[in-house]
């Protein structure tokens, strides 16, 4: 089976851990097979597929045994706990796609690749740390790390939490090796929690380093698609649709939109900014970044259905 459509899935956290948030190993791997049953379902429409994912939980788990063991070991830098969970949850989802699409009998194989993602040295972000990561903790035990040159803030009532950059995504270095795995029939999981973060400083004879930063992984996924060529984003999340007067007796799903209406609605502050508000700029840069591009915000079980039928989900269109 060919096609000319190639499609990026991003999903969200929902994805990746149990309905109740938990993080377990059982847990993520029974999340993770359920999405993976989700996103067969796309292949086997016939598309190209390129699959992105979050990582949240997984790289809070691991400031925590940074935390709990850094009178024994080093701490690891958070590019490294990016890294990581890239792995990790790379595998995992290989593994269950893999049996879902055989269930299906389609005999594509999938592919996990570890993926950096570079950002301005000069991002402002870097200045002005303000993404919280990791859990909250009393000052004294804070300042073990504050020695150690990481930012920490007095979040009041619960405690003190870490804080790093989170700076705007350039370029998915790695865009071309994901390119030519989907060209040669392999799903490709790739670009988790936004990419590792690198920048190009002109240090160390040239090489890239990693930094201590989150990048949106919304975001990412946007930029890889467009350097992909992609036809269409799909943004899985936990809602069908994206809601406009969220909360309130007026609230309404958006079905089919374009950019000029989406950012209206943006404008008057209807998208929070700490959850739908940086998938919908996803779904507008992409939509962006050039002609006959199409992005759709949707939960996870309509994904397949949303591939093709723009009455399904939230879909911008030029």
């Amino acid at each position: 089976m060919t096609t000319q459509r190639r499609v990026v899935i991003a999903l969200g956290g929902n994805a990746m851990t149990g309905p109740d948030g938990s993080a377990t190993p059982a847990a993520q791997r029974a999340a993770i097979a359920t999405a993976a049953g989700h996103v067969a379902g796309v292949v086997a429409t016939g598309a190209e597929v390129v699959v992105t994912h979050g990582n949240g939980p997984q790289v809070g788990n691991l400031l925590v045994k940074n935390e709990l063991s850094a009178h024994e070991v080093p701490p690891v830098p958070l590019d490294w706990n990016v890294a990581q969970t890239q792995g990790t949850i790379g595998f995992t989802v290989v593994d269950e796609l893999e049996a879902a699409l055989a269930v299906r009998g389609l005999d594509q194989r999938a592919t996990a690749l570890v993926t950096r993602t570079l950002v301005d040295v000069d991002d402002p972000g870097f200045t002005e740390p303000t993404k919280p990561v990791g859990r909250f903790l009393p000052r004294e035990q804070a300042q073990r790390f504050i020695d150690l040159g990481q930012n920490w803030e007095d979040r009041g009532e619960k405690g003190w939490r870490r804080v790093v950059a989170s700076p705007e995504p350039r370029s998915v270095l790695d865009a071309p090796a994901v390119r030519a795995l989907a060209g040669a029939g392999f799903v490709v999981v790739c670009a988790g929690g936004g990419g590792i973060p690198v920048v190009d400083d002109g240090r160390d004879g040239g090489a890239l380093r990693g930094v201590e930063a989150v990048i949106d992984k919304d975001l990412t996924a946007a930029l890889m698609a467009a350097e992909l060529g992609a036809d269409t984003l799909v943004i899985a999340t936990d809602v069908a649709h994206v809601m406009v007067d969220f909360g309130t007796p007026d609230a309404r799903p958006l079905g089919r939109t374009t950019p000029a209406e989406l950012r209206a609605h943006a404008a008057a502050g209807q998208f929070a900014r700490g959850s739908m508000g940086p998938k919908v700029e996803a779904a507008l840069r992409f939509v962006d970044s050039g002609p006959g591009r199409r992005s759709v915000i949707t939960s996870l079980e309509n994904i397949a259905a949303a591939v093709a039928d723009d009455a399904v989900g939230t879909v911008i269109t030029t």
